[in-house]
């Protein structure tokens, strides 16, 4: 019984240090997104774009300097680079959609992007996602469409850069999934940063504009260090506690979204709004919950 008991406390413990570094993560990815905002009002999208890669680069730099080249050892080379790529344009296209759209409804749509997770795992590595999980993503599609309201006057057609960029990022995820039964976490952020990085310096000489010193600079900084800390805390998180017990956190993104869009920029989301994003909430912790009792349930069942 102690061992049991011990056995129990720590597994407690250690979910609930998963979490906390996950819930960590959200809020300063919510500042990240905030910064970023004000930055598109005097900066180029790409050259924002790039400034948010740079904290995460610059650790990986270091990395590379104590542990040198091999963290880049991969069977999967170009699988790597590619899912640099998509983590490159989708942060671009989604800087893109937040410099047109309030912060929230932005984050709200973005929900969509375990909806799209569980599709392509269906087609492409053949998992198995029955008729309620079915039910489930459709449910979420048109609450998607209940945020978007397309054909109506609140319209803005920048909200489907949003569902790009989720599609994107969902592809990321499969591709993680690929990558992680023989490549370190380590070498997958390391392409990861350096891949984007490289992508978003090609276009930047055409936009660039420098920095005044003082508030910019500081913005920059600030966008760039807190990303890099909030790509750690959910790396962290991920480490210690399984992804379907974090995935409903995520949603504390809507929570801290609306609270910088209200205080930085006077934007809060509508009713109809926060009703499609109550309902992607729901039909979220659905899956969730249908992927937990799935790896829970014994084999056989």
């Amino acid at each position: 019984m102690p061992k049991f008991t011990s056995n129990f406390g720590q597994f407690l413990n250690q979910n609930f240090m998963g979490i906390l570094y996950f819930a960590s993560g959200m809020f300063l990815f919510a500042a990240v997104d905030t910064i970023a905002k004000v930055l598109t009002e005097s900066f180029h999208p790409v050259q924002v774009a790039w400034s948010r890669q740079l904290g995460l680069l610059f650790g990986i730099l270091i990395v590379l300097i104590f542990k040198g080249v091999t963290i880049l050892q991969t069977e999967h080379v170009w699988l790597q680079v590619f899912r640099g790529c998509l983590a490159g344009t989708s942060a671009l296209i989604f800087i893109f959609a937040i410099s047109m759209v309030p912060i929230a409804d932005a984050v709200a749509v973005s929900f969509v992007a375990p909806f799209f997770v569980t599709i392509l795992g269906a087609l492409v590595l053949g998992e198995y996602v029955g008729v309620r999980r079915w039910t489930a993503i459709a449910i979420g599609f048109v609450a998607c469409l209940i945020i978007i309201r397309p054909g109506f006057s609140s319209f803005q057609p920048a909200v489907f850069l949003v569902v790009i960029a989720a599609l994107a990022y969902a592809c990321r995820q499969i591709l993680s999934r690929i990558l992680s039964s023989s490549d370190r976490t380590i070498t997958t952020v390391a392409y990861t940063g350096l891949t984007a990085s490289f992508l978003l310096s090609a276009p930047l000489p055409f936009v660039w504009r420098t920095p005044v010193w003082g508030v910019e600079i500081l913005l920059i900084v600030a966008l760039a260090t807190l990303a890099a800390f909030a790509e750690i805390m959910v790396i962290k998180a991920l480490e210690l506690t399984q992804a379907v017990v974090l995935a409903p956190i995520h949603y504390t993104l809507l929570i801290w979204g609306t609270i910088y869009g209200w205080l930085v920029f006077g934007q809060l989301p509508d009713e109809w709004t926060w009703f499609g994003s109550a309902m992607i909430f729901a039909t979220g912790i659905y899956v969730v919950w249908r992927e937990w009792t799935r790896k829970t349930a014994p084999q056989g069942q």
